[in-house]
């Protein structure tokens, strides 16, 4: 990631950190949740790398009306992968930390979503028989658009990306319970 790319991240996050200062605040302060979505890995000169379906959990807490912490868990099915036309298949566990800023809509149930954090991945790679498993922490950036059903029930939608020796995203969508 050349330095151009990585003032740009710290641009937009400081950037959805201060709009969120400015934003309504939230009626509940911790939230537990669950998402389905896909890993979209770098193919690195593979021929054939497939998104691998992913499903995770996460939780989090607001110390302020806009500001918090979450942790979340993703882990993927195996997918194919094909290189050199040899066949094979991977799969990802992901384990993220990060802080959120989060701006509630005054008029409207929507919401935007930041993260800004770190992730731990696990990648397990199985071609011919053969098993090899590489884990990386990398920084990632998250931003997310969503929808309060009712004070207790948010749906979001959420793209992650992944910067490092893992480069990936991870496009969810998810619903928590706030309490």
């Amino acid at each position: 990631m050349s330095i151009s790319q990585k003032a740009l991240i710290a641009l937009l996050a400081g950037s959805l950190f201060s709009v969120a200062a400015q934003a309504a605040p939230a009626a509940q302060s911790g939230y537990v949740g669950a998402k389905v979505g896909q890993f979209m890995l770098d193919d690195d000169g593979t021929d054939n790398l497939d998104n691998a379906t992913a499903f995770g959990v996460y939780g989090g807490y607001y110390f302020t009306p806009n500001f918090g912490m979450e942790a979340e868990f993703a882990a993927s099915e195996d997918a194919d992968i094909s290189a050199y036309g040899i066949n094979g298949e991977y799969n990802i566990n992901a384990l993220g930390l990060y802080g959120t800023a989060r701006y509630d809509f005054p008029t409207n149930p929507l919401f935007v979503k930041g993260k800004l954090g770190a992730v731990r991945a696990k990648t397990e790679v199985s071609v011919l028989g053969y098993s090899e498993s590489s884990t990386d922490t990398d920084i990632a950036v998250g931003v997310g658009l969503g929808f309060a059903v009712n004070p207790q029930v948010d749906i979001l939608a959420e793209y992650v990306m992944i910067n490092g020796d893992s480069d990936g995203q991870l496009l969810s969508i998810g619903a928590n319970y706030n309490f």
